[in-house]
């Protein structure tokens, strides 16, 4: 229920509504755990409909509080370009208000659920500390090492999430790297991430000797906690790396840390090293660092490496997990025939697990073979258990069960708290954003998918998907509003703009302009559908089944659309994984070939 805050001041500072937590002590805004600016002006306003939720605060108390008698001759003007910001920032809507609404000539009224979250004194154990390490510099002059030293970056980040993970949360690795080249101070840095913890870190890397020197810095006050240079020869690599986590963890002054460090020491030391061959090692990092950018002639060199990590040590588990992952995003991009690549892909996925039954990343890679190479949901579904057992805080676990287990099986709210979950710990991750954003589409939830898109816009100006999820939102609320008799050719033109601005910054991407020609079918542009579906028709290379069918049905030829969904059900294209919940798919789920599909990937009767 809605919370009254001037009830609770002595219990909390910090309150929540929707995604958004605002601090009414310090003056912070937070969307998700990354914070977003506000001027001063816009939070009073805030803060004072926070405190008084569903209740009216007037113009005139907004006066009084926001320039305290001061005469303003535009005093009107001036209020309204404050509440304009806040609307802004919160990507609300006067004329379609989900937390301000205008009560003309009276004030204003917050709409939302408002609650007063429990303060560090009242619930001590209630916030674990959190620290970031940022990318380690890279000291030896020699821009072709620099994948050395962002693996080096990725190893400590991983030694030290598990050295105490019920009371210290280590943002994540996709998140961190973000800061990359950043001249951002130590200090904004954790006011953007809610961190308490900085480190810093410079390597240098010769032949067969390695050097780095690391610092651990508070956030609140700058304080330099600790500092020291390390020194080591190549093969002691993976010593090192533990030794580095540690002693940062052991300097950290938050209730529990040290301890429970000094606790798991032995453990620390006795855990599996992830291979003895150096060169293999190297191998690996150098495949990572390329496989990355999901670009298909950085993959095919990215697969090179793997490749020869394993000729080198045919026991190093990551490298079989990173060739899996690899074949997976081959077949779900269409640069490969999904079954051809899956077929390859889940021969790595097994042997991983093989080799080293501790590792979560391994089974969680397997149950997605399972779902999609054979949908074989039981063997998923247990697969995907043993990873949760195995690291359920992770989050590329938490991602893979949201998409692997829950989505599929139209179990959405529990997909979207999972993907909630695994960015509070990696708010940045670009594709946990972006099916997150997805997941909201699937819920049907457009307005809440609009305000993520916007959001992600924000963060990644040059991203294909925010446009993406906006022009499926537009796409889908024109399609309902015409369903009611009422046509929104606004929608239909934002639908169109979305999917065009997506095609344009990710040129290539067929899947992209399936969707485009998908809405402009479905929007009535059906020449300009066509002509999407001939340049398919004229390619040379592979086009996922998918991307024909969608056209097709936007095109309104459910023969054609059926006969390509049933190819794509066999070919395994991932794009169908959303069947039970895709809300185009609705007028088709009382025709028996859409039953069929069903029984085909094991989701029916």
């Amino acid at each position: 229920m809605p919370t009254n805050l001037a009830q609770h001041r002595t219990m909390s500072h910090v309150v929540r509504f929707d995604c958004y937590e605002a601090d009414l002590g310090s003056g912070e805004l937070r969307k998700r755990g990354i914070r977003i600016g506000l001027r001063e002006q816009s939070f009073q306003v805030l803060t004072a409909l926070l405190e008084h939720p569903g209740q009216v605060v007037t113009r005139e108390h907004l006066q009084r509080l926001l320039w305290r008698g001061k005469v303003f001759v535009d005093f009107d003007n001036n209020l309204n370009a404050v509440v304009a910001h806040l609307r802004e920032v919160l990507s609300d809507s006067a004329e379609h208000p989900r937390f301000i609404e205008t009560l003309p000539k009276r004030g204003y009224r917050f709409m939302a659920d408002v609650y007063a979250l429990p303060s560090a004194t009242a619930e001590p154990k209630a916030r674990r500390a959190r620290l970031v390490v940022l990318p380690f510099m890279n000291l030896s002059g020699d821009l072709a090492q620099e994948y050395f030293s962002d693996a080096m970056t990725d190893e400590i980040i991983t030694a030290m999430a598990s050295l105490a993970p019920k009371q210290l949360a280590v943002i994540a690795r996709t998140t961190a790297m973000h800061y990359k080249g950043s001249h951002k101070d130590v200090g904004r840095i954790g006011r953007e991430l809610n961190a308490d913890y900085v480190v810093e870190g410079g390597l240098r890397h010769t032949q067969d000797r390695v050097a780095i020197n690391v610092q651990l810095i508070q956030t609140s006050d700058q304080a330099h906690l600790f500092a020291k240079r390390y020194e080591a020869e190549l093969r002691d690599i993976f010593h090192l790396q533990s030794s580095v986590a540690q002693d940062i963890a052991t300097h950290i002054d938050a209730p529990g840390v040290a301890e429970e460090v000094h606790g798991r020491l032995t453990w620390a030391h006795s855990r599996r090293q992830p291979t003895e061959n150096l060169a293999a090692y190297s191998e690996y990092i150098q495949g990572r660092y390329l496989a990355e950018r999901l670009i298909p002639e950085e993959m095919a060199k990215a697969k090179q490496h793997f490749e020869d990590a394993i000729g080198l040590d045919p026991e190093f588990a990551l490298a079989h997990i990173a060739l899996a992952d690899l074949y997976s995003w081959l077949g779900y991009k269409g640069y490969m025939r999904p079954r051809d690549a899956y077929a390859i892909g889940v021969t790595y996925a097994l042997r991983a697990a093989e080799i080293d039954d501790t590792l979560a990343e391994a089974h969680a890679v397997l149950a997605e073979y399972h779902k999609q190479l054979d949908y074989n949901w039981p063997a998923a579904e247990r697969a995907m258990a043993r990873a949760l057992e195995l690291n359920r805080t992770s989050p590329f676990v938490r991602f893979c069960h949201a998409l692997v287990i829950l989505m599929p099986h139209n179990r959405i709210d529990e997909a979207v708290a999972e993907l909630e979950a695994a960015l509070e710990s990696d708010p940045l991750a670009g594709g946990t954003r972006c099916w997150f954003g997805i997941m909201l589409l699937l819920a049907r939830e457009y307005d809440r998918a609009i305000d993520e898109a916007r959001f992600m816009l924000e963060l990644e100006p040059n991203s294909c998907w925010p446009p993406f999820i906006t022009g499926i939102a537009y796409r889908q609320k024109y399609f309902e509003e015409s369903v009611r008799g009422n046509v929104r050719p606004d929608f239909a033109e934002k639908a169109i703009a979305g999917h065009r601005r997506a095609v344009e910054l990710a040129p290539g991407a067929d899947h992209l302009l399936a969707w485009l020609g998908f809405a402009l079918g479905v929007c009535g542009r059906k020449a300009e559908a066509r002509a999407v579906l001939e340049q398919f028709q004229r390619s040379e290379r592979y086009i996922l089944p998918t991307n024909f069918a969608h056209v097709h049905l936007g095109l309104g030829e459910i023969d054609a659309a059926f006969e390509w969904f049933d190819r794509a059900v066999e070919e395994r294209d991932q794009n169908m994984m959303p069947i039970l919940s895709y809300a185009h798919f609705d007028p088709l789920r009382a025709d028996p070939r859409f039953a069929a599909l069903l029984r085909k990937m094991n989701l029916g009767e």
